[in-house]
């Protein structure tokens, strides 16, 4: 999480007409309008220093989320992997949970569509909406509805991962499971996939916090998916250490024998 928050202002207005909105439209609408800043800044920065295209996506989004949340909900605490950490909103009954944007690595590669931006609601010790923008895509799955149809599972089942860091554990479950692993960028993109079908299973282990999996698990939820810790314990947002660091996205049908397998390889929520 970021410390320090002295960035020069967004040149991008906030132009969001959100008052009227209730919580699942306005976290689809906040993420929409960031995946579309960020796109900009793809064109505006290009690619040729990956490093100063991360840094101003990261930045920029923030301020347009941040900005946005304190003129349209402004009694609402926000925790942002971008900002300084408020410990006032463990007493807030209301905490956005947001991912200005998730994959940065992959934003910054041409021709990547495995990023993500992340806006989610907690309230009263739950998720109550969320949205997921995969802005490369045009796409924003949301728990306001609308979601694409879910297409048919596979057997055996495709577990998606990350790229770079796919922990042993996985492949322990996959072999256990008869599964294919398939790599992938951004947390968000990696739930994308299942909720839209495009694989069966999301298994992470090894380091996550509240902003990488809350909206994604918002979402997912709506759909009907299974979501959980690797022992098969509840998801738990807004604590006083966002460090969440495991996490399981799949479908249904598929959780007893995920969980089952995970248990035989040693896999736990810590």
């Amino acid at each position: 999480m970021n410390t320090d928050d002295t960035r020069p202002p967004s040149t991008v207005p906030v132009d969001i007409a959100t008052d009227e909105l209730d919580d699942d439209v306005l976290a689809r609408r906040l993420a929409t309008d960031a995946g579309k800043l960020l796109l900009r800044i793809r064109e505006e920065v290009g690619f040729a220093e990956p490093a100063t295209l991360r840094d101003a996506g990261d930045a920029r989004s923030h301020q347009l989320l941040t900005r946005a949340l304190a003129r349209h909900r402004p009694r609402d605490a926000v925790l942002s992997e971008e900002g300084v950490d408020d410990v006032a909103r463990l007493s807030a009954e209301r905490v956005w949970i947001v991912d200005p944007l998730d994959g940065t690595r992959e934003f910054a590669e041409p021709g990547r569509s495995d990023w993500a931006v992340h806006v989610a609601l907690w309230q009263a010790g739950e998720l109550v909406s969320g949205a997921v923008a995969l802005p490369a895509l045009g796409l924003t799955l949301s728990s306001a509805g609308g979601l694409p149809p879910r297409l048919a599972g596979a057997r055996p089942p495709r577990i998606v991962v990350s790229r770079t860091r796919a922990p042993q554990l996985v492949t322990e479950v996959a072999e256990a499971l008869g599964a294919t692993i398939v790599p992938m960028g951004s947390a968000g993109a990696k739930a994308g996939a299942v909720i839209r079908g495009e694989a069966e299973i999301y298994l992470h282990a090894g380091g996550q916090y509240e902003w990488d999996s809350a909206a994604p698990v918002a979402v997912a939820r709506s759909a009907g998916l299974h979501t959980s810790r690797l022992d098969g314990s509840p998801l738990r947002y807004n604590q006083p250490d966002p460090l969440l660091p495991d996490l399981v996205i799949c479908a249904a049908s598929w959780a007893s024998e995920v969980l089952r397998a995970i248990g035989a390889a040693g896999g736990s929520g810590g």
